[in-house]
């Protein structure tokens, strides 16, 4: 594979017309220029090995008139890089650029632009006005342009030089490194290359000593550095920056100096290797092929952290809790994700996600929670940043994937240390109130709607000793709707609970209708799912008949009696460990409904029947009469009751 994983770079070629386009593109193509050339060619291909980077370039040519707009605009869009073309003995250059330079904004063009002068040969000399002169203002209006060059095809003048450029704008391009209008390295290189100075300071002395420096070099381009050469190196860095060079070697600061140098000088390929020999891609994060994320054959099965990352958490958090306090704070955490490309908790749903103290510090409860939450959410985004802070063991050991949820049923337990519960019930209920609890923070007696899914990850501790991790995944009532649309929906719950005011009778009808589609998409898609039902605001008079209503609900579905909860006063009634509880035993409070309790009957009507064949007792013809109403759903339940008495004879006589 080539150069940042490409394979090739697409150039499209665009202008006034008579700037010669044509011509640039033939004379590239060829090495001879031809005075005569066809108005557009067909698309031209340089080969692999006509530049340095061994990447084919392939120019395609275009024509400025009106009617050829639609196949400019369509030519544009599949381009990996501009060249905007203008003549040199125009005395108003920079009205054709600009007018492309807006043309290609007004199409959503996004590709790096190279402008360049052509017909160089025919300029005034007379013209005052320098290159730099007339293209700085507008470089600094349009961030897009990569570069200028001014060339002469009769002459053959820089023109290999201009689809260079190009090429390089693609594989090597400046925007994700480089800041044009500060002149500073970008924080997410910075960050990148922190992580790469700290990789190779083997000694962790804060410093790269001649040999790490020497097998820096021999690892990023196969190739030692003579003596003289590092002493070179660091000279320049001291002249420019004392502090870049101490007894011990080239420090940190040194070691971006010297990058930010050679971009300057337009080497971006040098720090481009760099990162691309550290596993970056493009966006200066941990390309897919360095990421070996485990991968899951079903829908009702999760990806957890291993003891082994766990252990590297452990270490990492004791490690960036300066003060021993049990937490870290924001200005530990950036230190902490110093190394990645941004912290990955700064925004939803992980913001607000886990326990912190009074001052906003992240407990750690609340950092292996945050851990498991980006886990499950996003398994490849988990394992990037367990290697961006310093992670050393094999990748793929870091995560694992659970058994799935069914085989869990058919077991009657789970070897799962994470669980996932969606928080279900109409607005006003309580859900928020009660995540807000779970994270340990005080009653607020404000309303706000929830707008958008929101998460709460907390630890609780088991009886014998052992944390498992529950993650409540409140859906407000407005999306419910499009969460039970998604038929893999409920695969990856372990549990759902639905919260009602208990003061409410509409809040509780609510809920209950909510139980019921639940529970019908459950039959409806294999999987079901532990459901409980939560009488939030008992410090409320509960409205008529409640106990009566909630009573019967409970009993025609097949679950447990709603549990009472009041956060205002603070009884939750152990509320989280009975949600975990039920959600490890995955067999147990999974509601049914009447016709999914009729179709259950009937598979074990069907299966005592094949039962009996291969017992070698064969049912007879009045048998059969019996079992085809009942498959069809025409028999009463008191008969079906008879029936089943039936089997259960045949059964036993089967036996004997």
């Amino acid at each position: 594979m080539a150069v940042s994983g490409r394979t090739g770079v697409r150039v499209v070629v665009v202008g006034d017309r008579g700037t010669g386009k044509s011509s640039l593109i033939s004379t590239a193509a060829t090495e001879t220029f031809t005075e005569s050339v066809q108005p557009v060619l067909p698309p031209t291909r340089l080969p692999a090995d006509f530049y340095p980077d061994r990447v084919p370039v392939t120019i395609i040519d275009t024509s400025s008139s009106l009617e050829h707009r639609a196949k400019l605009a369509e030519e544009l869009k599949r381009a990996d890089a501009v060249v905007l073309t203008y003549s040199c003995d125009n005395t108003n250059i920079s009205r054709p650029i600009t007018f492309w330079l807006h043309e290609l904004r007004r199409l959503e063009v996004r590709a790096p632009v190279i402008v360049v002068g052509c017909k160089l040969d025919l300029r005034d000399e007379r013209q005052r006005m320098s290159l730099e002169q007339v293209m700085s203002p507008i470089m600094q209006q349009f961030r897009e342009i990569e570069t200028c060059i001014e060339c002469s095809a009769a002459s053959q003048i820089q023109v290999p030089d201009v689809f260079y450029y190009a090429q390089k704008a693609v594989l090597h391009p400046t925007a994700p490194l480089f800041d044009q209008e500060t002149q500073t390295l970008k924080p997410r290189c910075i960050r990148a290359l922190k992580r790469i100075f700290i990789l190779c300071d083997r000694d962790m002395d804060g410093a790269l000593s001649d040999i790490e420096l020497n097998e820096f070099q021999i690892q990023c381009f196969n190739a030692p550095l003579q003596p003289a050469e590092i002493v070179g190196v660091k000279r320049v860095v001291q002249e420019k920056l004392p502090d870049g060079v101490n007894h011990l070697g080239l420090t940190l600061s040194g070691f971006l100096f010297l990058h930010a140098l050679f971009i300057e000088k337009g080497r971006l390929e040098t720090t481009w290797t760099v990162l691309r020999k550290f596993g970056y891609d493009d966006a200066i994060k941990l390309s897919g092929n360095s990421l070996p994320v485990p991968a899951k054959l079903a829908p009702d099965q999760s990806v957890e952290l291993t003891s082994e990352s766990l252990e590297f958490l452990k270490r990492v958090f004791n490690l960036f809790d300066i003060d021993n306090d049990g937490a870290l704070r924001h200005d530990d955490l950036d230190d902490l994700f110093s190394t990645a490309p941004e912290s990955p908790w700064q925004e939803a749903p992980y913001n607000d996600a886990a326990e912190r103290t009074a001052m906003g510090a992240l407990t750690f409860n609340g950092f292996l929670s945050e851990w498991a939450l980006m886990t499950l959410l996003d398994p490849a985004i988990s394992l990037a940043n367990l290697i961006y802070i310093g992670y050393a063991g094999d990748p793929s050991s870091a995560l694992r994937v659970t058994r799935r949820r069914s085989f869990d049923r058919k077991k009657q337990q789970t070897e799962r240390s994470v669980f996932q519960c969606a928080v279900f019930g109409p607005k006003n209920a309580g859900k928020s109130a009660l995540l807000t609890s779970f994270l340990g923070r005080p009653f607020s007696a404000n309303y706000t709607s929830t707008v958008d899914e929101r998460y709460a990850t907390n630890g609780i501790n088991e009886l014998q000793g052992k944390r498992k991790i529950l993650i409540l995944r409140e859906v407000p009532e407005d999306r419910s709707k499009k969460f039970l649309s998604n038929k893999q929906s409920l695969a990856a719950c372990d549990a759902v609970i639905f919260v009602y005011d208990s003061s409410d009778e509409l809040s509780w009808r609510r809920a209950t209708e909510l139980l019921v589609q639940v529970a019908r998409l459950g039959e409806e898609t294999g999987f079901g799912v532990p459901c409980l039902l939560v009488a939030a605001k008992f410090d409320l008079d509960p409205f008529p008949m409640a106990a009566q209503e909630s009573a019967k609900v409970c009993e025609e579905m097949g679950i447990e009696s709603p549990i009472p909860v009041s956060v205002k006063s603070g009884d939750l009634n152990n509320l989280f460990s009975r949600i975990l509880r039920a959600a490890e035993h995955p067999h147990i409070s999974i509601p049914e409904t009447e016709t999914g309790r009729k179709h259950k009957q009937y598979r074990q009507l069907v299966n005592n029947s094949f039962m009996f064949f291969s017992s070698g007792l064969p049912l007879q013809l009045s048998d059969w009469l019996l079992i085809v109403p009942m498959l069809r759903g025409r028999v009463p339940p008191l008969r079906v009751k008879l029936y089943q008495a039936f089997f259960s004879a045949k059964q036993e006589e089967a036996k004997l």
